[in-house]
């Protein structure tokens, strides 16, 4: 018997030193409990450019993504399901949470795939193929039905960033009762503030660039801006009548972002350290102690607390797509990445259907 054919499709890789590499490879089979999914958006993420698009880089050891297609914020139609998948049928749309864990470890079983320990811990676009391809493999514990509101550059969205943003408000227990300070106002911190916003918070926004500091004003709806200079926890206070906010959320990983987050928090406030990597030097007496201060460090989100969010998000009629600035088809993901690395733009989406 001849050989079957299989169907080719193009997928990007990144290689590292600032490159965007363009291969064709067969388009996969979903396998047992797994879905195949048409790709129809992948929005990009700033820990890409910082461990992979830049140079190979990992903290946690064990990382093998050099040579995997690359991203991990996907939304897509599925188009064929494998052995004893359920929920999912083909014509479904659906995001996916970007991390499939051991699924016995306690994390997992309490649906937090991304804190798994365990060796068999896999990341699209980091330890298996991902998102920035015309078709990928997705288990079907991983995929989330994408309501009919949401678009699928929402979907790709909420898979990390609006997800992560959740998280953080949801650990500060964050109401209609509170003023938000977000310090950094890149894709995380613009979807902190769209979220405080609609949890009913009053928000303020900090940044250096004046591009982010224009979006949290006209596409975020930020109460006050201010830019993040020496006066910013000074104009914080201004704006609070002396007595700082009640949480305090840093988005940007810098020491002095989550410095002046310690600061600018009122007495018995929260604040939430979700910026990646950097460093910070801080008095625990004055700046923590005294101030009774709760302090919390928060990464990405649970499967649960995710389809929460996007049951939010449909009800509160949100589009995250809103804070896209710019889109590129998949044959254009270099473009993407270079324009995403100048730091002064929104969200950046690579669109399938653009093709």
């Amino acid at each position: 018997m001849a050989s079957e054919t299989r169907k080719l499709m193009m997928g990007m890789k990144l290689p590292g030193g600032a490159k965007v590499q363009c291969v064709t490879v067969e388009v996969p089979r979903p396998g047992p409990g797994q879905v195949l999914l048409k790709m129809k958006a992948a929005s990009l993420c700033g820990s890409d450019l910082k461990y992979i698009y830049y140079e190979h880089t990992d903290k946690t050891g064990g990382a093998r993504y050099d040579d995997v297609i690359a991203g991990h914020e996907p939304s897509g139609q599925v188009v064929a399901v494998g052995e004893g998948v359920l929920d999912f049928c083909e014509g479904d749309r659906v995001l996916v949470y970007h991390i499939q864990g051991c699924g016995y470890c306690d994390e997992c079983r309490k649906g937090y795939f991304i804190n798994c320990q365990n060796p068999e811990r896999r990341a699209y676009g980091w330890q298996r193929d991902g998102a920035l391809a015309e078709y990928m493999v997705a288990d079907a514990v991983t995929c989330i039905h994408l309501p009919d509101f949401l678009t699928y550059e929402d979907g790709a969205m909420v898979s990390c960033g609006f997800g992560t943003a959740w998280q953080g408000l949801m650990r500060a227990g964050v109401s209609g009762a509170d003023r938000v300070l977000v310090m950094g106002l890149g894709p995380v911190g613009q979807a902190t503030l769209i979220l405080a916003k609609a949890l009913g918070a009053q928000t303020v926004g900090v940044d250096i660039s004046g591009e982010r500091m224009a979006m949290a004003r006209e596409k975020c709806g930020a109460d006050a801006v201010f830019p993040g200079d020496e006066d910013c926890v000074q104009r914080i206070m201004d704006f609070t009548g002396g007595t700082g906010v009640e949480v305090a959320i840093d988005c940007s990983g810098s020491a002095a972002g989550r410095h002046r987050c310690l600061e600018a928090a009122r007495m018995w406030g929260r604040v939430v350290f979700l910026g990646e990597q950097g460093t910070v030097t801080f008095e625990p007496s004055p700046l923590l102690l005294h101030k009774n201060l709760t302090l919390y460090g928060s990464w990405v989100t649970s499967v649960a607390n995710m389809e929460r969010l996007v049951e939010f998000l449909a009800r509160k009629r949100i589009h995250p797509n809103a804070i896209i600035t710019h889109r590129f088809a998949l044959k254009d993901t270099d473009k993407a990445y270079a324009i995403f690395a100048t730091g002064k733009t929104g969200k950046v989406c690579v669109n399938m259907e653009m093709e």
